[in-house]
C-alpha cells in the first residue's frame, strides 16, 4: 500500500504540473494566468497528499500494549484492555477485540498483504498472549 500510494502520489504531481505548463498553450478562448498554472500544481499537490494519506497506517506492538496509527487518528491501547486480535472472514483488514463487542480496526494489517497479514496477526497474538497470561 506504501509503495503503491507514493507512486501514485508522483504520478498526480506529475500530471498537475504537466497540466499547469500546458495551460497557456490551449487556445481556449480563456486566458490562462501565471497564478493559475501554479494553482493547478498546488491542486496536484493536495491531491497527492490526500493519497499520500493513505501510506500512514502503522501497528507497533510490545509486551505492554498496541499502538495503532489509522489514517488520521493514533491510538493505544494496553495488552489489558484487547480481549483479542482477529481476521474475520472476508474482511479487508485486522482488527482489535475490545469490551462490549467493540473493535478497532488495524488498516496496517491488510488482507490484500497476504502472508505479511499472516505473520502480523500470529505476532499479535502472541503478544498478546504472553501480556495476558505472564508468559
Amino acid at each position: 500500500m506504501v509503495v503503491t500510494a507514493w507512486a501514485c502520489a508522483v504520478v498526480v504531481v506529475v500530471f498537475f504540473v504537466i497540466v499547469a505548463f500546458l495551460m497557456p498553450s490551449e487556445n481556449t478562448g480563456v486566458i490562462f494566468r501565471p497564478v493559475d498554472q501554479v494553482s493547478m500544481a498546488l491542486i496536484g499537490a493536495f491531491v497527492a497528499g490526500g493519497i499520500l494519506l493513505m501510506a500512514r497506517p502503522r501497528v507497533r506492538a510490545d509486551d505492554t500494549g498496541v499502538e495503532v496509527r489509522n489514517v488520521i487518528f493514533t491510538r493505544w491501547f494496553d495488552w489489558g484492555e484487547i480481549y483479542g486480535v482477529s481476521f474475520p472472514d472476508g474482511a479487508s483488514s485486522a482488527r482489535l477485540e475490545l469490551p462490549d463487542d467493540e473493535y478497532f480496526t488495524i488498516l496496517a494489517v491488510q488482507a490484500v498483504d497476504r502472508g505479511r497479514a499472516v505473520r502480523a496477526v500470529r505476532t499479535l497474538r502472541d503478544l498478546h498472549r504472553r501480556a495476558v497470561l505472564g508468559d
